[in-house]
């Protein structure tokens, strides 16, 4: 806390964020999908909770807030890579690993804004079991309800939702690496390598263990892509608290991605 304290010259609060928030044109009425880092911002009065509190004033149940809620620890643990774990350890760890529930299974790795926004009243998540998404605002039933396990990030989950509404995605205080939207583009493209994924889930109240189809992503593509997308198309970039923030349309962000990763298929396919 005391370097948190010592970056800044006076507090951020839930007014100053608002303001931020404001300044780089986030408006009431507005359906974002937001990707954070706390620490960015540099000290809060009120951490985490302000932070969400100042997009909820902001934005207002007349629009529409959505995290990832992801819970990549809820997977098979033949891909476990930090750290591996070994191989006889793999079907233990299938047979007792606690079955994902949205409302207490904690996400993973996704940081405090979005830890603390899936137990916010008012906030719905949708019921997988690694990519889950939360919601709040007058469409969130919509956005979160179809959520299928197989698939997960493609044409029937809440990034889909999303596609078909006015949404804006707010990167703030991170890259886009952070940005799951262009998963999205990668199931609107011919190239596809399909691999088995499995979670424990409830069927009918049942704990088990169950597998499914999902493809493989590429995520060491999307800093690429951002750069060039941003060269391209109107995004805007301001700070919010010490955090480096960036706002642009979401569907023109899906749309780039997806043309750009036809291209980069052709030229290494």
């Amino acid at each position: 806390m005391k370097k948190a304290i010592e970056r800044v010259d006076f507090p951020n609060t839930i007014n100053s964020i608002i303001d931020d928030l404001k300044e780089i044109g986030v408006k009431e009425g507005m359906t974002i999908i937001v990707h954070s880092s706390l620490s960015s911002i540099g000290w809060v009065n009120g951490g985490e909770v302000a932070v969400i509190q100042a997009l909820m004033e902001v934005i207002t149940e007349e629009g529409n807030l959505v995290m990832p809620t992801q819970s990549a620890l809820l997977s098979d643990p033949s891909g476990w890579e930090r750290p591996p774990v070994p191989k006889e350890w793999w079907q233990p760890i299938r047979d007792t690993m606690p079955a994902f529930h949205p409302a207490y299974t904690p996400t993973y790795a996704m940081g405090k804004i979005p830890e603390t926004f899936r137990n916010f009243p008012g906030v719905i998540r949708s019921n997988h079991p690694e990519v889950s998404f939360a919601a709040w605002g007058k469409d969130k039933e919509t956005i979160i309800k179809e959520h299928s396990l197989e698939f997960g990030l493609g044409e029937n989950s809440p990034l889909a939702e999303l596609y078909k509404l006015d949404c804006f995605v707010l990167l703030l205080g991170v890259g886009y690496g952070n940005n799951t939207s262009f998963h999205l583009s990668e199931y609107r493209i011919p190239y596809r390598e399909i691999v088995s994924k499995g979670n424990p889930i409830f069927i009918e109240g049942e704990r088990v263990w169950k597998t499914y189809r999902e493809i493989e992503t590429r995520e060491e593509l999307f800093e690429e892509i951002g750069r060039e997308f941003e060269s391209n198309f109107e995004v805007s970039i301001n700070k919010i608290g010490l955090a480096e923030s960036r706002l642009f349309s979401f569907k023109q962000g899906v749309d780039f991605a997806e043309k750009w990763l036809k291209e980069y298929d052709e030229k290494h396919n």
